[in-house]
């Protein structure tokens, strides 16, 4: 897809963060934008910031809609087409939460709400808006999905879990719309950073009061943490770029990051692991042995500027990654969990 100008975007989670950085790309071009959001505040100050970025408030239909919800989101697709005219010509996907602890303390509530939004919601998107975008464009004009996934869709992630799970569903399903896809003339891409700055470290204050009962130690120490984790990553506006550059080739995948080489060489890495499950026992025990060298001497370099060890074998962080006051059980489990290893709670 390469022809914007004067079509419809959708950016579900448009309110803030990589939603809203991709809504000002688009934007930009000419397309005439809608977002959707759960919470009106945002919704109202993204508005007022796609106005400031120059897009004519006209072209701009902020919606409020609970993804989750299929009777909201079928009412949301609704909106868009008594508004703008049709449905969108793009529909980008980047709702999405977070939250940390081990997977051994997951509740029910972590499942149904990290997977709810990032891939049940993905997958509610999908049923509602492709069959109208089918009907309106196949073969007609140029349209397309797209979808913000993570970098942690490639590798197990023992203290996400479900998020992981959740983005590597995601991956999958965008693998299967592109080639579904490409017989109406339109196709998918899947969107992998390694890390947003985006507004995800505060995702635990907007769960839903059903879905409270959570098996991982939160506090406003481990969210100010995780807010400073995604301070260092990738600018929203640059990401949605970088987005456009990819649908406009026609990617299926799309990998950005602000350290390629590095982020490369973690692909390479969690490849690697699974293909080394096709070597013999002895095999396997060798490659695992030089593996692990590989890690140490990694985090020997990581941390040569830190602090001593203490005799603990605990040792400081690195430089510019202090962690706020109360944020040392980020990624732990409740205190109360009595099956947890204590190191882990």
């Amino acid at each position: 897809m390469r022809d914007f100008k004067g079509k419809i975007v959708f950016v579900s989670g448009g309110a803030s963060g990589a939603g809203l950085g991709q809504a000002k790309v688009f934007g930009r071009e000419g397309m005439k934008v809608a977002i959707g959001d759960v919470r009106e505040d945002a919704l109202e100050n993204a508005r007022k910031e796609l106005i400031a970025f120059g897009i004519p408030e006209k072209d701009i239909l902020p919606i409020k809609v609970d993804l989750t919800d299929r009777a909201s989101y079928t009412a949301c697709a609704d909106k868009i087409e008594e508004v703008f005219g049709g449905p969108p010509h793009l529909f980008i996907q980047t709702a999405g939460v977070n939250s940390f602890g081990p997977v051994e303390a997951s509740t029910f509530d972590d499942f149904d709400w990290v997977m709810g939004v990032d891939l049940f919601a993905v997958v509610n998107g999908l049923l509602i808006f492709v069959p109208r975008m089918i009907k309106a464009y196949a073969h007609k004009t140029e349209f397309w999905v797209a979808t913000t996934s993570s970098g942690g869709a490639f590798g197990a992630g023992s203290t996400c879990a479900p998020y992981c799970a959740s983005k590597a569903g995601v991956n999958n399903l965008m693998y299967s719309y592109a080639e579904a896809l490409k017989p109406y003339g339109a196709g998918a891409t899947v969107l992998c950073p390694a890390n947003i700055n985006s507004n995800i470290g505060n995702a635990e204050k907007f769960r839903p009061a059903n879905l409270k009962n959570t098996g991982y130690h939160v506090s406003e120490g481990t969210m100010a943490h995780l807010r400073s984790i995604h301070a260092q990553g990738i600018d929203p506006v640059e990401l949605g770029e970088i987005l456009k550059e990819g649908i406009e080739n026609e990617r299926i995948i799309v990998l950005p990051d602000h350290h390629p080489e590095t982020w490369a060489q973690q692909l390479r890495g969690n490849n690697e692991v699974i293909e080394s499950y096709t070597l013999t026992g002895a095999e396997r025990a060798e490659w695992t042995r030089k593996r692990d060298e590989e890690r140490r001497k990694q985090m020997e370099g990581l941390f040569k500027d830190a602090g001593e060890d203490d005799g603990s074998g605990k040792r400081s962080l690195p430089k510019g990654w202090e962690v706020p006051d109360g944020a040392e059980a980020f990624g732990h489990a409740r205190h109360d969990l009595d099956w947890i290893d204590p190191t882990r709670k």
